[in-house]
């Protein structure tokens, strides 16, 4: 009995350093993994204005580096002082200065992509470009 025992503690220490180590990426969707670094651009209210933001490397679970064209403070003002991305998971990504503070809060558009609703004006787009 001590045996089983042992054995069903083995099994489930392993089974938790495996989920450990994998990150539990097992349930990630399709669109999460679309997600990966790369080049975007932000738009304000239908091309007024736009800049180019880049995803960088993940630093932590769903907070990656982000670095934004200085030319971005034409769409939103204070937007240039972003550095990181942050994506939820319920899907919404923010922008901050310091991986906790939002400075631009999207939610997933209808397409590709996302639009801004905090703060409510302007409104931006953002989308990754195309090569």
């Amino acid at each position: 009995m001590k045996a089983l025992a042992a054995l069903i503690a083995a099994v489930a220490l392993f089974g938790s350093i495996q989920l450990f180590y994998s990150g539990g990426s097992e349930g990630r969707t399709a669109d999460e993994s679309a997600q990966s670094p790369g080049d975007y651009r932000l738009v304000a209210n239908g091309d007024e204005a736009s800049c180019a933001v880049k995803r960088g490397t993940e630093v932590a679970d769903g907070l990656s580096l982000l670095t934004v064209t200085a030319n971005c403070r034409q769409v939103l003002p204070g937007i240039e002082r972003a550095k990181f991305w942050r994506e939820q998971d319920d899907g919404t990504v923010t922008f901050s200065a310091n991986g906790i503070d939002p400075i631009v809060t999207f939610g997933v558009a209808d397409g590709d992509g996302y639009e801004s609703y905090a703060p409510a004006l302007p409104l931006l787009s953002l989308a990754a470009k195309s090569d």
